[in-house]
């Protein structure tokens, strides 16, 4: 029974659910589990990515080729980050089954979505056709009903209060 994918989504405006996905990568992958982590809208360099990306057996992508939040992309912008969001999760899918990994975590997949960056029927094609052992994490906001139909987890992260209301910007070493 341990082999088995189950499927998870992290959703809600509060902070932590890609801290969440990556302390269950963490933990995969300290029991010597392969993992890939795809991140959408963001540049793979935070902190948790640069400790992961240390392992052998993580492999982290990111699609984030502007550099900006999605809401400050120009129409052109726009659509290089739409292409290289789905290049990016066809690539960490295709590389998720090649190796077995056992998780793939999709990072702010759930935004891509919301946004109109990636179809979501490709990433309802995918969850109906993983492998049976592979285990996927699916973050960001406002996840569409049809992705919480196929989830078997889903956490959701509320924003009581944050420090950015006060105006303190994100720290290097705490929420970057």
């Amino acid at each position: 029974m341990s082999d088995i994918g189950l499927i998870h989504i992290y959703c809600g405006d509060g902070k932590g659910k890609t801290t969440a996905a990556m302390g269950l990568a963490a933990r995969c992958a300290g029991h010597g589990k392969g993992v890939v982590i795809a991140q959408f809208l963001k540049d793979g360099t935070s902190g948790e990515c640069k400790t992961l990306a240390r392992l052998d057996n993580v492999t982290i992508l990111a699609a984030n080729p502007c550099g900006k939040f999605s809401f400050h992309l120009q129409s052109d912008e726009r659509v290089s980050t739409a292409d290289a969001i789905e290049r990016t999760f066809r690539a960490a899918c295709d590389y998720a089954v090649r190796t077995g990994a056992r998780l793939l975590v999709l990072d702010e997949v759930c935004t891509a979505v919301a946004y109109d960056f990636l179809p979501e029927e490709d990433v309802i094609g995918f969850l109906d056709s993983k492998p049976e052992g592979l285990e996927v994490v699916l973050t960001g906001r406002n996840p569409t009903p049809d992705l919480m139909d196929r989830a078997d987890y889903i956490s959701e992260i509320m924003n009581r209060r944050h420090p950015y209301q006060k105006g303190v910007a994100a720290r290097e070493d705490i929420e970057l």
